[in-house]
């Protein structure tokens, strides 16, 4: 598969068999999202694999009130991806000062490529995934037990998919783009 067709083929899926993601699988899509751009290569995304159907269930039913289909895409999928960040690494200077004026912004932006990486190389590899952005960090933090120097920045539901939904209309270039020339 093309970089390209993987863009293009690639959906946000959430309704997932019940076949099990191999870990060998697994740590082949984190070694492929590994390659993702970071500030200054600080690479401080951090992976959790949730399996433990407890676990999942705790999450869904207690972290999702705001948008309780999160809670049912997490208890559907057989497995649940915390991506977490180091803190204070990306977009700072050895000292401790910020290099750009984005501040703490730029880590979530690093997380957000290396999500992104993720969810690209589990579909090359007919694993389907679907981010998450709306839970209860504090709770869910704490029921991951991720640790003080860590931020969790989103989930990420995983697994074969149970159905492929059909392509959302997209944007014109037109819209998209805007050319400056001399």
């Amino acid at each position: 598969m093309t970089p390209s067709e993987c863009l293009k083929t690639r959906r946000s899926i959430r309704r997932f068999t019940t076949q099990a993601v191999p870990h060998e699988v697994l740590k082949d899509i984190v070694e492929t999202a590994s390659y993702s751009p970071s500030w200054k290569h600080t690479q401080i995304v951090r992976y959790i694999a949730v399996e433990n159907t407890a676990l999942k269930t705790k999450i869904a039913d207690e972290c999702t009130d705001m948008y309780k289909n999160n809670g049912e895409i997490i208890k559907g999928a057989p497995m649940l991806i915390a991506v977490t960040m180091i803190k204070n690494r990306s977009g700072y200077e050895r000292d401790g000062s910020f290099s750009t004026p984005k501040g703490t912004g730029w880590q979530m932006y690093d997380a957000g490529i290396a999500s992104m990486a993720f969810c690209l190389a589990a579909w090359e590899r007919g694993i389907g995934s679907v981010i998450l952005g709306l839970f209860d960090e504090k709770k869910t933090s704490s029921l991951l037990q991720i640790s003080e120097e860590r931020e969790l920045a989103a989930l990420i539901a995983i697994g074969y998919p149970y159905e492929m939904p059909n392509t959302p209309k997209r944007k014109t270039v037109e819209e998209l783009l805007s050319i400056l020339s001399e």
